[in-house]
């Protein structure tokens, strides 16, 4: 094997130009799969991460405004959710439909302690806002139900405003009194600030808001988690049958897509992972076709050089040597090449990969209102860099076989003639 391999390297470098084509035609191969499935698998990821910050099986119902015109009734009313559309939530749908909370906002209202102060939006809300919109706290409580039973002016406030509203330690703000607009309240508790999100929502019990702003039965936006529903067909199902019941509450037609918006996260993760999905499956395919334009490079490479050796394998025969010793050398040289020029484009592709994550990686897009991370984890894993090269070495092989059996049967009389 030795004298083999000693062959084989005086060879190549008797041919450095078809070793260096065949070299290059091995690594660029594998390296554009694995660096294409690298950034693929990052900006797949990035969207996965951003879509995780709200709970998937949850809903969110908007009012809109009818587009049909519905018992004498013109279509463009505006549709606002009240009390009743939540008891219906709550009493005709409780086979799937968790608890039921709502969501009213009002904008530009400043909250103050001593001489700072700093604007937000009030947002007054129920306990299961925290779950379904995935709030981390750092301090404190959110709002609960002892809030909304007895009206208590409870605030949560976001890590951002607290920074505005103290420059002594976040939690020294827990149980201090802070003026909202003209009113008095606790800050109960401090989450962290989502940047993906604009982050200027402060809470305060959704009963306490009505009171507030005598907002009389309207819910604004109902939202609520659900269980039961595992499908595509489920949750379609359960929408149609839901905008229906709360169509009818409003006199609008009950096929009226217009008048209720129903934000389904779960039927959205299921579009968002098909779509994924595609493109996945368009990397693999252009990543593929990368490596087979390397396969068809090694192996017109390995017909060429096999036909160029042709006298070279006649003197040898000539001499003595075997069939099967020169078949046995062209296998090994082509397992040899490919090997070598396989392993070094599947170490650049892991460095460009770790390049990208340490660069793009860890870029951040900031539009001046929100904040998110474009690429995520860019990487292939270790088993697909591996299954690449040894793809490539056993076409490389496969590519070397045929002309080398045609060659190792050549009597040698007919390769001493061949040019």
């Amino acid at each position: 094997m030795r004298d083999i391999i000693t062959e084989i390297w005086s060879t190549a470098k008797r041919n450095k130009l078809r070793t260096a084509l065949t070299g290059f035609a091995v690594a660029w191969g594998i390296f554009m799969l694995i660096f294409l499935l690298g950034a693929g698998n990052g900006l797949i990821n990035a969207t996965q991460q951003n879509s995780t910050r709200y709970l998937s099986n949850s809903m969110v119902i908007f009012g809109g405004q009818t587009s049909k015109p519905y018992r004498g009734m013109k279509e463009g009313r505006s549709i606002d959710l009240n009390d009743r559309d939540k008891q219906l939530t709550e009493q005709m749908f409780s086979e799937n439909v968790d608890e039921v909370g709502a969501e009213l906002d009002h904008p530009g209202t400043t909250i103050s302690i001593g001489d700072n102060y700093t604007s937000v939006n009030i947002s007054g809300v129920y306990p299961n806002d925290c779950v379904i919109n995935k709030r981390d706290m750092l301090y404190g409580r959110f709002i609960n139900d002892m809030d909304i039973q007895d009206r208590r002016k409870s605030l949560v406030i976001s890590e951002d405003m607290a920074k505005e509203l103290t420059s002594r330690s976040l939690s020294s703000l827990i149980g201090q009194t802070a003026k909202v607009g003209d009113l008095a309240f606790n800050i109960v508790g401090i989450y962290k600030t989502d940047k993906s999100m604009m982050g200027t929502d402060a809470f305060i019990s959704f009963t306490t808001f009505r009171t507030i702003y005598n907002s009389g039965d309207k819910t604004g936006n109902l939202v609520f988690s659900f269980h039961g529903l595992d499908s595509e067909k489920e949750n379609e199902a359960f929408e149609k049958q839901y905008r229906a019941v709360l169509n009818a509450n409003h006199q609008a037609a009950h096929d009226d897509e217009e008048a209720v918006w129903i934000w389904n996260r779960f039927t959205q993760n299921l579009q968002m992972n098909k779509g994924m999905g595609i493109i996945r499956m368009a990397l693999w395919i252009i990543g593929l076709f990368t490596l087979l334009s390397g396969i068809v490079g090694v192996s017109n490479i390995m017909l060429i050089t096999v036909k160029e050796r042709t006298r070279e394998f006649g003197i040898r025969k000539a001499i003595g040597a075997k069939p099967g010793s020169i078949l046995r050398l062209i296998i090994v040289e082509s397992i040899i090449i490919t090997s070598f020029f396989g392993y070094v484009g599947m170490l650049l592709g892991i460095g460009a990969n770790a390049y990208m994550d340490a660069t793009i990686g860890h870029m951040k897009v900031n539009s001046g209102m929100f904040e998110t991370t474009m690429f995520v984890n860019p990487t292939v894993g270790l088993d697909v860099c591996v299954e690449a090269m040894v793809v490539m070495v056993i076409a490389g092989t496969v590519a070397g076989i045929i002309p080398a059996r045609k060659a190792s049967r050549i009597r040698p009389i007919e390769a001493l003639r061949a040019e």
